[in-house]
Parts: C-alpha cells; structure tokens; sequence
C-alpha cells in the first residue's frame, strides 16, 4: 500500500540499489568490462562505513538471506586460497545496507578433508564477519567431518572451529544441540521473527528430536531449513533427503523453505507437505564450476508486498576483479542467469504462514471515527444478514440526509454481503448484479431532498469508495458501469463540448476495468477526466478522487496514478439531480448497473490527504 511519496521511493531505491550500486562500483557493463574498482585485497580492508555492528532493518519487507555452497577446493589441503571466500562475505559488509541482508547460510563443506589447518583458514575467513556482528551458520557437510557417522560423532577440527562456542554472543544465535553439530538462528526481518535451522550432514535420532524441539519452542515462526544434502535434482530427493522430508519437513507446516549442497548442478523441487501447503526446496552447489566455484553466492531477496523471492547468483571474486581484466572463463562466471541460477518463487507469505501465525483481520472501525472534517456523506453496508435483500432506506451516517433509495431494473436484485477490503471500516458491501444487454440489476439513488444533490463543492472535495469485481465480470456486458455518479447530462447543463449526454459527474469501472472520473468541473464547457490503470478482478481496491480547489488527483490504494490531467479544474457542475451508488446514466436514463461489490462510500467537502483516506 502506498502511503506517502517519500515511502515509495525509499522502497523503490532500496530493491534495487545493492546490485546496481555494486556493478557501478566495478563498471561491470557487460561481460568483457575491464576496468572499475576492485574489491580490497584481504579481508581487513573493509570500508570505513562497515565499522561496528551492521544492523539490518528489521522492519522493511525487502530483505536478502545469502546462501553460500560447498568451498571445500578452496580448502584442500596445501591448496588453499580464501580470497574468493573473504571476498563474498565482504560483500555482505559492503552491501548489507543497501541489500539489507539479515543473514549468511553456509551449506557445508567448507573443507576438502575436514583438517585442522583447513578449517583454520576458514575460521579467519569467516572472522571477517564475528568483527561486523554479521549473523550467519555453517553446517557439517561429509568432506567436513568422517562422513559415515551423524551428529554424535563427538570432537573433530569442524567443531573446534565452528562449534557453538563460537556463535554465543552472536546477534542471531538461538541455540544448539548438545553435540554441537546442529544450531538454530533467529533474526528479525518485515516485521517478524524467522529461524533458520542449519542440521548436520546426518541426523542422529537425538537430532531430530532436538529440531522438532526447536520448532515447537517457536510455533509462530517460519523456519528455513538448511543442510547438505537433501534435494539431488530437480523434483528429486536424495535417499536420505527423503527421509528427512518423512520425519521432519512433511509435518511441520513453519518449514517453508529449504536449502542444500552437495550435488550438482543446482536443481529444484516442490513438495506438498502434511498441512497442504507448498515447501520449495533448493539445490544449489557450484564447486564444479571454474576456480571450484569461486565462493558463489546466493541472493535470496525477498519481497513480502511482491510475494516474491528474487533468486540471484554472483561471484563477488570475480565481479570484483574485473578492474584487473577478466580471463575467459571468468567472464562467464562472474554471474549465473540460467533458468536454475536466477529465478522468483511466488509465495503469498500471509496466506503460507496463516496456518501457524495467522495475520489478524483488523477490526471494524466506528462510524464517527470516519466523519472527518467536511463530511458531507457517509454510506456503509456492515451489520446485516450475508446476501439479504436490500430493501428500504440506506441511511447516510454522516447525519447530513443524504439518505439512499433502492432502484430495480426489471427482475433486478441488490443484496448486503459480509465481504469487504481488508482495510475497509465497516465490515460489509453491497452486492450488485447489473448486466447491460438486456438492461438489468438495482442500484441506489439518494433521496430528492438530499442536500448533496445540489453541492458543487466549489472549495474542493474527496471522493473515496472500496470495490470488488468477480471473476465473470466481463467488459461487453459490465464496463462503465458507475461506482458513484450523478445524475443530468451535461447538454442539460448548458455544457455542450464533448458527448452532451455523458452525465456530469461519474466515478465508473472502465473496460479494463479500472477507474474513471468524469466530470464537467464549474470552470470547464469540457469533460475533465483522470484515468487510472487496471484493477484485477477478485481483489478489493479502495479509489479516491482529490480536487484542492483546482487540481483533481486519482489514487488506487492511496498511490497517485499516472493520468491525472494538470488543466485546472474547479468544482462540479450541479443540476440538483439525485446521486447514484452502482448506476450509471447516459442521455438523462439509466444505462448500466454494477456488477460486483461496493463497499465504504465517502464524500468529504475538502482535499483530504493520504493519511486520512478510509484505507488508512
């Protein structure tokens, strides 16, 4: 939801600031760039701006969790070479702002042969980050430890060196098993809580118990599951894959993504765990890649108002070297873009987690909560009986008198319903059932002695209503229906430029259908129209219409759409004729009835700004 102009472009710069701002930093314009900056030589060389804790925001609902795979060539025996290593993990430190990364995963195989001095020239590689308090896990892959055993192996070099001792104190650390092979990690991003749970090579039954432990202690929490070896290619689990998705991922529904080395090359899955629900589960491993994959990361950002995680992977190595002329088979790795390396998963993340931490419905709103200042009219269809007929009178609960008259169309029916936009404050909608060929349907028409039929709201005005259209509505019977409109015709009006038998005034559903308001101002002979895009169908949308006096802006869910005309334009022209809820008049008669839903109708006799709109 937009709710200022500052907030849009503060989002809209941080979504993709890291990367841009990154290939700036090394002119990376296309795959044979040779000159820009490189990244700093060791790992001490961090930038100054780096200095102390990084300290993502936890409330922003972007945010990247970075994956880094097996290293193990890296560290193998007396090759041994960390500079790819430090320089992807310094690339947490140089864009964890403008990324706002919360988290690293390792999946294992740090090393080739799980030596002491191996694992010593990992651990200073991965200081860089204990320095910044950047919360990351490791997890045991087979080449760390003797692979043939599970978590109750006892001592080895992996867990001297990446044992939970190291993590205590850290800024995400939650806890570990009592072997020490299995850990679990909490941060704080969008707003909540997420745990990634990093299990060893093999489980022991201890381990499983203790992860199911973990879990329960935490049953809001949605968990990202990390460990080496789980998916082996696409749409396929390993042996013991499987039998980690039977005894641990099936039936736990917070488990909603999971991540594993390995094998190559990268793949991916999908499974429908025990509660119906989705678990994407990931492969990604590059160690048979040029330079063993030259520290390959993976940019998991997620976007809680897209729905969307954005997989990326780079080489910050090499991307970083290109100042110094990149090799051949550089060039073709500094970043992956096959259809396994960059992708987007959809994930509606209220509806996945609403199983274990369901996103409370916010209440209904007072009525006098709404009368603002300037109220004019205020209609809200909560408080009957779902699919009732609408008979009588619908009140005007701003007091004003602007009272609402049911009109029916041949067999025609107008019915209250419960659905309504989730932000909507009143707890209701009508249903309309208008069709155009043959004419048919009800609406509503305030009263002959209401005052608003006269108004021309000289000083300004604010037109807000929430609608719904289902998925039948269909643009040869249903479009230009009207939302709110008024009846009398511009001809009768004295005002003839343009059709002379479009009403004066109508806030309608064009063929897109999106919004439309038409109107011949006091100051115009012409109509004045704004023009907003698209809505889809079977989603609740809130429109306002603003005019300050002399200007009239559109928003759709409080963001200003693109055609909003710059002409001047002063009032409404008033022939002291009735308004309509759902109709819509051609040539003084009616000539189309809504079809969907109408929620909070409100008229306001001044410019209100965003913060006051009744999505708010």
């Amino acid at each position: 939801m937009c709710t200022s102009h500052d907030h849009t472009q503060s989002e809209a710069a941080q979504a993709g600031a890291g990367r841009r701002s990154f290939l700036r930093a090394t002119a990376l314009l296309g795959a044979a760039a040779t000159a820009g900056v490189a990244l700093p030589a060791t790992a001490e060389a961090a930038p100054a701006a780096t200095a102390g804790r990084l300290r993502p925001d936890p409330d922003s609902r972007r945010f990247t969790l970075v994956v880094m795979p097996d290293t193990q060539y890296l560290f193998d025996g007396p090759s041994i070479d960390p500079a790819p290593i430090e320089a992807s993990l310094r690339y947490l430190l140089e864009h964890g702002r403008d990324e706002n990364i919360v988290f690293l995963s390792h999946l294992g195989d740090l090393t080739e042969n799980g030596a002491a001095a191996e694992f010593d020239a990992a651990s200073e590689a991965f200081r860089l980050l204990d320095r910044h308090g950047v919360g990351y896990s490791v997890l045991a892959g087979n080449h760390d430890i003797r692979s043939s055993g599970d978590d109750q192996r006892g001592r080895t070099p992996y867990l001297d060196a990446f044992g939970p001792r190291r993590f205590k104190g850290g800024p995400a650390f939650g806890g570990s098993s009592p072997d020490g092979y299995n850990t679990f990690h909490l941060f704080r991003a969008a707003g909540r809580e997420w745990l990634v749970l990093a299990l060893d090579w093999r489980l022991s039954a201890q381990g499983f118990a203790w992860a199911k432990n973990v879990i329960a202690q935490h049953p809001r929490t949605p968990v990202v599951l990390t460990t080496h070896e789980l998916v082996y290619g696409d749409d396929a689990l390993s042996s013991y894959g499987q039998q980690v998705w039977d005894q641990l991922i099936a039936d736990h529904d917070q488990i909603f993504l999971t991540l594993n080395g390995h094998f190559w090359p990268a793949a991916r899955a999908t499974r429908r765990n025990s509660a119906g629900n989705d678990v994407h589960l990931h492969l990604t491993n590059y160690q048979n890649r040029y330079y063993g994959g030259a520290a390959m990361i993976r940019l998991y950002r997620f976007d809680l108002d897209r729905n969307t995680i954005d997989v990326e992977t780079i080489s910050p190595w090499i991307l970083g070297r290109a100042a110094r002329g990149l090799n051949e088979l550089e060039r073709q790795e500094m970043e992956l873009t096959g259809p396994e390396d960059r992708f987007s998963v959809a994930i509606d993340f209220e509806r996945r987690f609403s199983g274990f931490a369901p996103v409370p419905a916010r209440p209904a709103r007072p009525t006098s909560e709404m009368l603002v200042r300037g109220t004019v009219a205020y209609w809200r269809f909560d408080g009957h009986a779902d699919g009732a007929s609408v008979d009588g009178t619908v009140r005007d609960l701003s007091g004003r008198g602007n009272d609402l008259t049911v009109v029916k169309v041949q067999d025609g029916t107008l019915n209250w319903s419960s659905d309504h936009h989730p932000d909507q404050p009143g707890h209701g909608s009508l249903r309309f059932q208008g069709y155009k060929s043959p004419l048919r349907g009800a609406y509503l028409r305030t009263v002959d002695s209401a005052p608003l039929n006269s108004t021309t709201f000289a000083r300004g005005y604010t037109v807000e209503a929430f609608y719904k259209v289902p998925a039948d509505w269909d643009a040869s019977h249903n479009a230009w229906a009207g939302l709110v409109s008024r009846s009398g015709t511009g001809g009768a009006a004295g005002k003839t430029q343009d059709d002379p038998d479009e009403p004066i005034a109508t806030l309608s559903l064009s063929d897109g259908p999106g919004p439309q308001w038409a109107v011949r101002p006091l100051n115009q002979e012409g109509i004045a129209t704004n023009w907003g895009h698209e809505t889809a169908r079977e989603t609740w949308w809130h429109v306002a219409v603003v005019n300050d006096g002399s200007h009239t802006t559109m928003y759709v869910q409080g963001c200003p759409v693109v055609r909003n005309p710059t002409a001047r334009s002063v009032g409404l022209t008033s022939l002291g004729l009735p308004w309509l809820l759902g109709g819509y008049e051609y040539a003084g008669r009616i000539d189309q009835i809504h079809h969907g839903w109408l929620g909070d109708v409100r008229i306001v006799d001044r410019a209100l700004p965003v913060s006051q709109f009744m999505n708010h």
